[in-house]
């Protein structure tokens, strides 16, 4: 019976040595997303997807980080009210405003700005997307 006991216990003191071994100070941001040391702060690449999951853009984007704009051609008569933007950003950036859903950008005269945050959050770069139809 004494034995039961401290093989239970034993095992106690082994789980609790485990998660309190696997807590460590890893930085991580209000998304819970990792903070790292990266100071790249780019979008890399952009898709244009209209409310059935299908491209519109009728040209490859182009992507000027110098002057940071994002210009897409887009189908002519396609609803820029019901879109859905998917940028692919440098490792370990994130987009600000969080794009969550469907995405009314059909304001053509004001250009919509996404803001690109570097991997150590030091660094914000804001985009501006220019649409344009065919």
């Amino acid at each position: 019976m004494m034995k039961k006991y401290f093989q239970t216990a034993f095992l106690f003191l082994l789980i609790a040595l485990v998660i309190t071994a696997c807590e460590k100070d890893i930085p991580v941001d209000e998304d819970g997303l990792l903070i790292t040391t990266r100071t790249e702060c780019a979008v890399v690449n952009f898709e244009l997807l209209g409310s059935d999951f299908v491209t519109v853009r009728s040209k490859v984007p182009v992507i000027d980080t110098l002057a940071q704009t994002v210009q897409v051609e887009v189908l002519f008569g396609t609803d820029l009210k019901n879109v859905y933007p998917q940028f692919t950003l440098s490792s370990d950036c994130k987009l600000d405003p969080k794009i969550v859903g469907k995405v009314d950008l059909s304001d053509l005269s004001n250009p919509k700005v996404y803001t690109v945050i570097s991997g150590n959050r030091n660094i914000r770069k804001p985009y501006k997307l220019i649409i344009k139809y065919q």
